[in-house]
């Protein structure tokens, strides 16, 4: 996260804010943060994307390739997108020393809501894209649908994730482990 925008000169007192915590603690990581970057967000959520992306593609060709009908493999891309998405901050809580109770519950509270937008944004993009749910894994339609989607949601989820790392939520909590 950029730090910068937290501390904004030698002036800036965090007691002077109420419900600010004690000095010495870091603000994002309580709720009351001066704001997140946009570049700060892109990088949250394209954290998040590429974990998505990963569970969403395999998740659309197995179930292509399987012949399985729409609901279906939705249903598995969708679940693989968000076991892809929550494994990447897992496993990098995991090498910064939290044991596993601790990480899942980071990776949940970081990449839930991002992961959730991102899964709607992206599938109601391919459900609404006419033949995108019935083209074949050798179609444009097919990969243009799902790509374009990925596009889609990181521009709708960028601004979601600036909101909530801005108030010390989502990707925020994970910056205490870099």
């Amino acid at each position: 996260m950029d730090h910068s925008a937290h501390h904004t000169g030698a002036t800036h007192r965090h007691a002077a804010h109420e419900g600010d915590p004690p000095p010495g603690e870091h603000a994002s990581h309580t709720g009351h943060v001066a704001g997140a970057s946009w570049s700060t967000a892109a990088k949250a959520t394209l954290h998040c994307l590429t974990g998505c992306a990963i569970g969403e593609i395999l998740g659309m060709v197995i179930g292509t390739a399987l012949l399985w009908g729409n609901v279906p493999t939705m249903v598995l891309a969708i679940a693989l997108a968000f076991l892809f998405g929550y494994s990447f901050t897992l496993f990098a809580v995991l090498r910064a020393g939290l044991d596993l109770k601790s990480a899942i519950k980071v990776a949940l509270a970081a990449d839930t809501v991002s992961i959730a937008v991102m899964e709607f944004v992206d599938n109601a993009i391919i459900a609404l894209t006419p033949g995108a749910m019935d083209a074949h894994l050798s179609d444009g339609l097919f990969w243009s649908a799902l790509l374009g989607g990925f596009a889609v949601a990181f521009l709708i989820t960028t601004p979601v994730n600036k909101w909530m790392i801005g108030r010390g939520k989502g990707h925020a909590v994970v910056h205490a482990y870099h």
